[in-house]
This record gives C-alpha cells, structure tokens and sequence, in this order.
C-alpha cells in the first residue's frame, strides 16, 4: 500500500526518565530510540517522512537529520499533547500538499517497532476498508496504556487513557500503542476539533478516533508480537526490554551455531555479526558493527565496539575498538587497543598492551607492559616488556616504523620519527632517537652511578 506520509511524534520530555537528555535520543542496543523508529517507518518508503519536535527541539531535529537527511522537521507549539503534534504536522504538511492520501502517525518510545509489524498494519487498513485503523496489543498488565473500547461489531468505540477510565474500563487487557493509519482528510477533519477537556489537560490524538468514528470506520489490528510495540516510559522499563531483546538477539545467535556460555551477561548489539563456532564466553559486549570469525574466542569480559575479529582469534578481557585482529591472533589480558589497529595473522597483543593506529605484521608479538602507537611493525619482530614508542613531540603526532625479524629488548624507547631496519636486535633500556640500519646492534649506553651512605644517620 502507498504511504503518502508518516508523521513520527518526538515532540516529549518523558520527564519519568528523569534525565537532561530527551526522551526519544535514549538508546537500546547502540541505537536511540528514534533512530531505530525512523529506520522502521523508512523501510515503509512513505513520500514524506516528518518528525515533531518541541522539547530540545534543535538537538532532537539535528539527530533526526543524522539518521535521515531527507526527514521534514516539524515545530510543535507550546500547546501540549499528541493531538496538538498531529494538527502541527499536518498543518505544515498541507501547506506544501502532501496531506493526501494514507498517513502513518508513530510514537517515537517504542524502539522495538519494526517495519514488519507497521507493513502489517498498512495491508489491514487496506484491505479491511477502514478510514482509521489503530496498531494494539494485548497485555497480561495493561497499567499506564490507554484502553481500546469496542462496539458490538468489533470496530474501535473509543480510546480510554489510564486516568480518565472507570473501573469497567480499566479491566480491558487490548491497549494503545499510539501508532495509527489514517485516510488524510478523514486525519484533517478529527483533529480540527480536539479540545484539551481531560485529566491531563492535553490535546490527545485519541480523541480523533471517535471524532472520525462519525464519518467512517474505525478499525483495530492487533501487532502478532507484543515486544515490538512496547513503550518506554522509565529507565525500569528501558532495562526489562533490552533484557528481553538481548535475549533473543542471543538465541538466535545461538541457533545460528555459535556459542554463548551466559546469554545474561552476555550483549550484543543489532549489528553484530558472528560466524558459527565462535564463542562468546561471560561478561562480553559486542557493540556496533563488530564482527566475529569462524571459531574465534571472546571473553570474557571483553567489549568489541566497531571491531573486526577474524576466524580462530582469541580476545580476552580487552577492549578493541575500530581495530581489526587478525586470523588466530591472541589479544589480552588487559589490553586496550584504540582505534585504527591492523594486526596480521598469529599475532599477539598481551597483558597492559595499549595500541593506538598500529600496524603489526604477521607473527609479530607484543606480549605485555607496552604502549604501540602511530607505528608500523613488520613480520615476526618481537617487542620486549615495557617499551614506549615516543609518538607526541608535543606538536604532532609522528610515526615509528620497526622493520621484520627485530627483536627489541626490554625497556626500549622509540622516539619518534624513527625507522628501524629488518634484523635489528636493540639492547635492554634503549632509547632509539636515530634510524637504524638492517641488521645492526643498537643500544644506549647509559652510567650507572652508586652513592653509598647517602642517606643521613637518622634515616638508616
């Protein structure tokens, strides 16, 4: 079915969330709440996308043209509530004629919507003739929803919000969850009466239902999984629905041959890839675009955000970001590795590694205590406890290029712009301020001076 339009309401504080950053720009899994709204409503391919904004409005309409830059951003005035959005929106919308045909209206604290559910509510509106058609799902505890009250016929009577019920109506399970298709002028001529005569004092979009119940019929279909449509309100609900998202993220992980020892400590964003036979052990969080390869191992306690791991690497308790690890590398304990790494095959990064915008050829071991940064490392060079390559003249940031076959001794600093040659073994407390050819010994020759007795009487 053609969609003309889709309004999404991103207009609120949700004050319950208690925080200085609005409601809708909260996340789940890595992606806020509007963005993942908007991704869904997109996948509809409707003629216009717009979002509401008032509440922070410069930073919501900024994070909405992030997520989609052809988006139309409408201003709502001070005058509260979803049915005052709505009449915003189309206002604007019929003022640059694309308030015709069908229109979307969708929450924006619902992250868990997707384009599945919403195209099945466009076929149910299509073929079931209704001029306004409501999203519902049925809840086991249905406190805080607005209450669907139908006629005899089955067709939507009325929406009844929480405060205004009686107690007959309370007792009804099948709630709002403030997504709805409408015929545009049938929208139009609903919400041009809506007055704010209720407890809370709003202008609510609920009452253009039965406003538009006069002129046509009023319909409801029921989203088949109730989790797509759950609202967020609260930082406790926000927690229990990334528990029950993240848990089936990780069944189906699992049922795609990988395995996960502790599903409940384990989370993994929507983005995640993982090969079979890869195992995810306690404490792990996969965050962004990361991807697992056949048979790698991480964790525990480890956090990969925009990593690339390959097949048969081993990551423990480390934090790898925008870094790419190569097949049967081994990182961790401990290691920290900052964006911008290339590590080859059998390679190794060990306990309190840091590395930053390193190159490390195949082979090539740092096995601990180091910091590796704006460098370049060839092929089976072995790096030595505690050496420094010296990147920041305080200026710029410069780089070191050790060459393959190097076996650099403990203690050594390399300051850089240095370059050192293949086959160069450096002696144990080097500081290499000087290229270094291939094949050469270096090492610094430092004095060792020992004063005894140097400390008063009364300190021995």
């Amino acid at each position: 079915m053609t969609l003309s339009a889709a309004i999404i309401l991103a207009a609120g504080e949700g004050t319950r969330m208690r925080s200085a950053t609005p409601k809708v720009l909260h996340t789940l899994a890595g992606k806020t709440f509007l963005q993942r709204v908007m991704a869904s409503v997109a996948g509809l391919d409707p003629a216009t996308l717009a979002v509401v904004v008032h509440y922070q409005a410069e930073r919501v309409a900024e994070a909405a043209r992030a997520y989609n830059e052809s988006v139309e951003i409408v201003n709502q005035d001070d005058l509260p509530g979803t049915g005052r959005a709505v009449q915003c929106a189309m206002n604007q919308l019929a003022s640059e004629d694309k308030a015709e045909g069908t229109v979307l209206i969708a929450a924006s604290d619902m992250p868990l919507l997707d384009t599945q559910t919403l195209a099945g509510l466009l076929d149910y509106h299509r073929t079931s003739g209704n001029d306004a058609t409501v999203l519902t799902t049925v809840l086991d505890d249905p406190t805080g929803y607005g209450r669907i009250i139908r006629d005899s016929d089955g067709s939507v009577l009325r929406i009844v919000e929480q405060k205004d019920a009686n107690s007959s109506e309370l007792a009804v399970r099948e709630v709002n969850t403030s997504v709805y298709v409408f015929d545009a002028k049938v929208l139009a001529a609903a919400i041009a009466g809506l007055d704010s005569k209720n407890a809370q004092g709003e202008f609510y979009l609920t009452d253009a239902l039965e406003t538009a119940r006069h002129t046509g019929r009023v319909g409801a279909w029921a989203a088949p999984d109730p989790l797509s449509v759950e609202g967020v309100n609260d930082r406790v609900q926000l927690a229990a629905l990334a528990r029950a998202h993240n848990q089936r993220v990780c069944e189906y992980w699992m049922r795609q041959g990988v395995t996960i020892l502790d599903p409940s400590t384990t989370w993994i964003e929507d983005d995640v890839r993982i090969e079979r036979d890869a195992q995810i052990l306690p404490g792990s969080f996969l965050q962004g675009s990361t991807t697992i390869g056949e048979g790698a191992v991480v964790g525990p306690y480890t956090t990969l955000i925009d990593a690339r791991i390959d097949a048969e690497a081993h990551v423990e308790r480390s934090r790898v970001q925008e870094s790419h690890v190569g097949r049967a590398a081994n990182i961790g304990p401990w290691t920290y590795m900052r964006p911008g790494n290339e590590l080859g095959e059998e390679t190794k990064a060990g306990a309190f590694v840091e590395m930053k915008k390193a190159h490390i050829g195949n082979g090539t071991k740092v096995p601990h205590l180091s910091y590796i940064g704006d460098a370049q490392l060839g092929e089976h060079t072995n790096i030595g406890g505690g050496t420094i390559t010296a990147n920041y003249d305080g200026v710029h940031k410069n780089r070191t290029k050790i060459g393959s076959n190097v076996h650099v001794g403990a203690g050594n600093m390399f300051v850089a712009p240095v370059e050192v040659g293949d086959g160069v073994t450096t002696g144990a407390g080097s500081v290499v301020r000087h290229d270094v050819p291939d094949d050469t010994m270096v090492y610094s020759e430092n004095t060792q001076h020992n004063i005894e007795g140097w400390k008063p009487a009364w300190e021995r």
